[in-house]
């Protein structure tokens, strides 16, 4: 228990250290007409998510435990972390950040011990999926929250899991939930109020830490249907970019067309509301499938596809209904 205490307080203090850099060197975010926020921000707060498991390995070695299985992890958490923060600063090239996302899941492969000839096929499918999900994440981060909100909704089940399965250190889990608090604190507060963003060496970051996590229980059940624990944002990350293909947009160019930030900016939605909604949302998600869910890989599948189809109906229903008002914010941006 002190441990953890310890941890929470370093990590509180290293984030106040974190300001005082990101206001020297102007580390901030000003809003466009894309933004859901009005202010100048400091930007890169989420720097935290990689410090609390750079905590958490310090922790395990000052108690004797071996932790070299999980050192590629580590290097492509710093690898991701990095170019993530470097991007805060000066926009990098897309083709570079993807090559170094790209080694850096590969390094947390050879962690989950899946770089062997026997997973070949598995590999390229994994990579896919981990790539995409981190991309969707980063995409989603455009409220005060929302990343913090929907990293404990993610982690939480996954915790509550390991009690019973042990498929991984129930202390990384912990720590990285701390971690997810201390930036709370700062970030999860009404529009206008949040003290920093996440930028995308926070989404970026806990996105790895997370699946990092999703993989350990994916590869100790053998079963895939636990990305139900990613639905909500999956969902609204994936209809979002059908809509957008449908518009015949770039969908490289920065835009404010997720459902979250409807509700936020167009229906005047408080930031820490919609948070609410997304992660209770996915916590409900979440917990009904490991607790009222028959424990078969038929009713898995089962609930995973009736619970993404009703998820996407509700997409669809919500943006037919309220897109207009996103429609006539873009032409009054043109007058």
């Amino acid at each position: 228990m002190w441990g953890y205490i310890s941890i929470a307080v370093i990590l509180l203090v290293a984030e106040l250290v974190y300001f005082k850099i990101a206001d020297h060197f102007n580390i901030v975010d000003k809003p466009n007409e894309r933004s859901s926020h009005s202010r100048i921000v400091l930007r890169g707060g989420g720097v935290i998510f990689t410090l609390s498991i750079i905590a958490w390995a310090v922790m395990m070695l000052v108690q004797g435990n071996d932790i070299t299985g999980y050192i590629p992890f580590l290097i492509g958490l710093l690898m991701v972390a990095g170019i993530s923060f470097v991007d805060d600063i000066h926009s990098l090239p897309d083709s570079l950040r993807m090559a170094v996302q790209i080694v850096a899941f590969l390094l947390m492969f050879w962690s989950l011990g899946m770089m062997q000839w026997s997973m070949w096929w598995v590999i390229p499918i994994a990579l896919f999926f981990c790539v995409g999900a981190t991309n969707i994440i980063n995409f989603m981060d455009g409220i005060n929250g929302i990343t913090a909100g929907y990293g404990l909704a993610m982690l939480i089940p996954i915790l509550l899991l390991n009690i019973n399965m042990e498929f991984m250190e129930q202390s990384y889990l912990i720590v990285a939930i701390i971690g997810i608090l201390v930036f709370s604190y700062f970030n999860m507060r009404p529009k206008g109020k949040a003290k920093c963003f996440a930028g995308d060496v926070g989404s970026i970051a806990i996105a790895f830490i997370i699946l990092f996590a999703l993989g350990k229980l994916m590869l100790a059940t053998g079963d895939v249907t636990y990305i139900v624990f990613f639905l909500w944002y999956g969902v609204d990350g994936a209809m979002t970019i059908f809509h957008r293909i449908m518009l015949h947009e770039n969908l490289g160019q920065a835009h404010r067309k997720h459902a979250f930030q409807l509700m936020s900016n167009e229906l005047k939605m408080g930031h820490v509301t919609v948070t609410m909604i997304y992660a209770i949302g996915q916590l409900a998600v979440s917990l009904g499938f490991i607790y009222l869910c028959p424990d078969t890989v038929l009713a898995h599948w089962i609930y995973l596809v009736a619970a993404g189809l009703v998820l996407a109906g509700a997409y669809v229903v919500f943006m037919k209904k309220y897109y207009h008002l996103h429609e006539e914010y873009l032409a009054s941006l043109k007058k």
